[in-house]
């Protein structure tokens, strides 16, 4: 019974601990009553979270002010490199990057997110809120629902059970039968689009990266203002520029 009870109250430590750091995160720094608030804690018990944090150098603290530390880089570059596919994508999404001025993408799931693994900007491109790292819902970006449709159906309940299809502007996909629909055609035709499901004026085109055993790694994107993505030729030119790179780069996987 003891050691059940000691390990509850470890996992519910972990548990504020990680709600602490995403506060730091959303709040660009937090005083520790804004974190108390935020987690309903005494502001004892939030000071002392803080202070552990600090004291093991995952946080700054700047007057009465806390922030997220720069130890977290050498995490992410941990996490960024643990996977080859990860550093053989850097360069093709520079080099889309390169080739059509806007932004350029290197996007793989995890829990039941999109995640930008490379983020390259070309010389005409927006900076639109998708720094490395950023997690975004699968079913409202064209690379998150090439990475869906080419996923196992259980695979594809599950993220929609966890993670629903949350309404993020009028063009998002929120029903199941909207997305499967559009998860058929993207299998179909090998390319998924995006018109402003995520950002409003934001469109995006992605295709799939596939391993060896035609499992899926993740997917490379073209994203821009919708003004300039629109019309079939353009469309198409981005296409051919990223099945071309997304070719060459499952070459590089299969014999690295």
């Amino acid at each position: 019974m003891a050691i059940r009870t000691t390990e509850q109250s470890n996992v519910k430590t972990i548990d504020r601990t990680a709600r602490i750091l995403e506060t730091l995160k959303e709040l660009d720094g937090a005083r520790v009553s804004e974190v108390a608030d935020e987690l309903d804690l005494a502001n004892s018990t939030a000071h002392r979270y803080l202070s552990s944090l600090k004291k093991n150098e995952f946080i700054t603290q700047e007057g009465d002010l806390y922030y997220v530390g720069l130890r977290f880089l050498e995490l992410a570059d941990c996490a960024q490199n643990r996977n080859e596919v990860y550093k053989l994508a850097k360069p093709k999404v520079e080099q889309l990057a390169q080739e059509t001025g806007e932004r350029a993408e290197f996007i793989v799931e995890e829990h039941g997110y999109a995640v930008f693994v490379h983020r390259a900007i070309g010389e005409t491109a927006v900076r639109a809120n998708s720094h490395q790292g950023k997690r975004i819902p699968m079913h409202a970006t064209s690379a998150g629902k090439v990475i869906l449709a080419h996923s196992p159906d259980r695979k594809i309940e599950e993220i929609i059970e966890s993670r629903g299809l949350p309404e993020l502007t009028s063009e998002t996909i929120t029903t199941r039968q909207e997305l499967y629909e559009e998860l058929e055609e993207i299998r179909e035709k090998g390319v998924g689009f995006a018109e402003e499901e995520y950002i409003q004026g934001l469109s995006t085109v992605s295709v799939p990266v596939k391993g060896p055993s035609g499992a899926i790694q993740g997917a490379l994107g073209i994203s821009g203002p919708s003004g300039r993505m629109s019309g079939d030729n353009f469309k198409r030119e981005i296409q051919n520029l990223l099945v071309g790179a997304a070719n060459e780069l499952e070459i590089n996987i299969a014999y690295p």
